[in-house]
């Protein structure tokens, strides 16, 4: 058991403002340890709450957090300020189902005030807080602590252009400058903070006003505290840009950010100013994780420990679900292998991320094929708007998004890219449960917010190389299309249960049939075909023969296969990793409705109508309905349900 004196009798923040000031580094080094010790356990975001530690206890020890509002941009370098604010005891369910969230979740604290997932947008939602404030006549600080690479993102920029115009404002944003999002900060204002940071001009200025001050007879030292702040105004004079400044924004930095006392310092300083202040604070992402310079995302991300093998209760009237095969190819690496053979073959086809290379596959593509590469930054609007440009100009474009980060995307989707019937190929890593990361990070909409859409084709592969082949004839078809695949291992053809039908090459709007049966059929999208096959194989233990059919497109709905399908067969489910509203199913039910009357009775199984807490992917799925057994069980209560 870590050792933690300090931090053991700290249950509130009102605890940590009797410590005094010297012992805020020593507090610093154990939430660092505890940190540590407990993400490499649980597993979870470890170098940016590494980053953060001294600037998190500052800020409560300076101001009263459960008063004052602390919006944090993403929210994923909070693991401090859960130790600091009552959360210590269950800090090692991090992530856990029914444990805490990996980010601020306002059910568990009135310390953290928004559930915060996505990047960007705290600036303008603690102007909003503000602004809220003043009208109600009410008194207290509105602080957004925002990291360089989200300060990149346009709705940050917005607030900013906003702030500058305001006055009597108590809105503090923290510019958490450590020049990494998840891979390096891309863009003009990385640039333009190593100027800031590392400019030389400024550094000596500093220096010799503080040394005329101090060989001023008798009051020099008084006067450099009372005027130390002239230094900032000096600051203009000799550092080019000053585009805070510019903006109206009172700037205050940049400072170390691991120095714990010069945060408190500046924090109180800036308090009682009037207007929008921006403070620069310079840190190092992975602060005290070994190894983590080596390291090309700065220890971004730990993985949980190995755990031990789930016991699963048995289904009741089924076998015990089949357990996956391991060390399964992953989706991503499916994904990256096929668009790297095909850039291989074809320069016209260029690559696109939002700050997330890795996560996405295109860590070696970038390597490999540098001209055909372009990260972004944390600006999904302006990645889908750029790869729109890419294909007016004449390239093939395929941007890597996540599903729940391509939502942010929405009106480039549809103005940008599909009104102008542009060939951009969108490929959505994470559709459908993503597990611990939670409600914000689940890719459950992304069928129902585009197949609305004109001009889009959307398809789901049932397996690694049906990804593979949807990228390529995604290309090669010259429209706007959209492809979903999930989280986690894939399966390959030889790893799908039960498969009794030769596989067929894709072909535009057309399903595919892999498992004939003739007690009913389960129409399954994407990788939920192995969950459908998975439980074919169940029932046909129990004498139950059903066929299973690969969807393969939500759009164009492969029309005269399931008009067939639902004449040959009194009972069908349709299957997806989707909410049941708008998705899949809706998709199906939508087609009947409209060409019907058909013989079967259809029944829509997905998601339900509510965000989905974390836990695991397994975990959440079997809630829902999703996982084999369930299915299996599903389908045998419908035979004998009147139909």
């Amino acid at each position: 058991m870590t050792s933690t004196p300090l931090l053991d009798g700290i249950d509130s923040p009102a605890d940590l403002k009797k410590l005094a000031r010297e012992d805020l580094p020593k507090l610093a080094a154990e939430l660092r340890k505890t940190i540590l010790d407990t993400v490499t356990v649980t597993g979870g975001h470890l170098g940016s709450g590494m980053g953060v530690v001294e600037l998190t206890i500052a800020l409560h020890y300076v101001f009263d957090l459960s008063v004052d509002r602390l919006v944090f941009d993403v929210g994923h370098q909070v693991y401090p300020h859960k130790l600091l604010t009552g959360r210590k005891d269950r800090f090692h369910t991090l992530r856990q189902k029914d444990g805490l969230s990996g980010f601020t979740n306002p059910s568990e604290s009135p310390y953290d005030v928004y559930l915060m997932g996505h990047a960007g947008t705290a600036a303008s939602a603690a102007l909003g807080i503000s602004a809220g404030d003043r009208h109600l006549g009410r008194d207290r600080y509105s602080i957004a602590l925002v990291g360089d690479a989200a300060m990149g993102a346009g709705c940050s920029f917005e607030a900013l252009n906003f702030a500058g115009g305001l006055e009597n404002d108590r809105t503090l944003i923290i510019l958490n400058d450590n020049s990494w999002s998840i891979a390096k900060t891309v863009g003009a204002l990385s640039r333009y903070l190593d100027r800031v940071r590392t400019g030389p001009v400024y550094n000596q200025a500093k220096k010799k006003l503080h040394d005329l001050l101090q060989s001023i007879p008798v009051i020099g030292k008084e006067i450099d505290e009372r005027v130390d702040h002239a230094v900032d105004h000096v600051r203009k004079l000799v550092v080019p840009g000053q585009v805070f400044e510019e903006l109206g924004l009172h700037y205050f930095g940049p400072i170390d950010g691991h120095d714990v006392h010069e945060v408190v310092q500046y924090l109180e300083r800036v308090k009682d100013i009037d207007g929008p202040v921006l403070l620069h604070v310079r840190t190092k992402k992975g602060h005290g994780v070994p190894g983590s310079e080596d390291r090309y995302d700065r220890a971004h991300a730990a993985k949980p420990a190995p755990k031990k093998a789930e016991k699963t209760e048995p289904c009741v009237i089924l076998p015990a679900e089949p357990k996956p095969k391991r060390n399964a190819k992953a989706w991503t690496n499916w994904f990256a292998e096929g668009l790297e053979a095909i850039a291989e073959e074809d320069k016209d086809v260029v690559a696109l991320t939002a700050a997330m290379p890795d996560g996405t596959g295109l860590m070696d593509f970038a390597k490999r094929f540098p001209d055909q590469f372009h990260d972004c930054g944390i600006a999904e609007q302006h990645t889908v708007a750029f790869a729109s440009g890419l294909a007016c100009a004449g390239l093939k474009p395929v941007a890597a998004i996540y599903s729940t980060f391509l939502q942010r995307a929405y009106d480039q989707v549809f103005q940008e890219v599909l009104i102008q019937e542009l060939p951009v190929v969108f490929a959505m890593d994470r559709a459908g449960i993503v597990g611990e990361d939670g409600m914000t990070h689940n890719g459950l909409f992304d069928i129902a917010f585009l197949r609305t859409l004109p001009n889009i084709v959307l398809m789901a592969p049932k397996d690694g190389p049906e990804l593979q082949e949807m990228l390529r004839f995604s290309i090669g078809l010259n429209r706007p299309c959209g492809i979903r695949y999930a989280r986690g291992g894939a399966p390959d053809l030889g790893d799908l249960p039960g498969v009794t039908e030769e596989r067929q090459p894709v072909a535009l709007g057309r399903m595919e049939v892999v498992r004939k049966g003739s007690d009913g059929a389960i129409l399954a999208y994407g990788h939920m075909v192995q969950t459908a096959l998975e439980a074919a194989e169940m029932l046909a233990e129990k004498g139950v023969s059903i066929e299973v059919v690969n969807a393969r497109f939500v759009k164009p709905l492969d029309r005269e296969g399931i008009l067939a399908l639902a004449d040959r067969h009194d009972r069908i489910l349709t299957l997806e990793d989707h909410a049941v509203m708008g998705g899949f199913g809706s998709a199906v039910l939508e087609l009947v409705a409209t060409e019907g009357p058909v013989r079967a009775h259809v029944q829509v199984l997905g998601i339900p109508d509510r965000f989905l807490v974390h836990a695991s992917r397994n975990e959440s799925l079997r809630e829902c309905g999703l996982d084999p057994a369930s299915v299996a069980a599903r389908f045998l209560a419908t035979l004998s349900a009147p139909v």
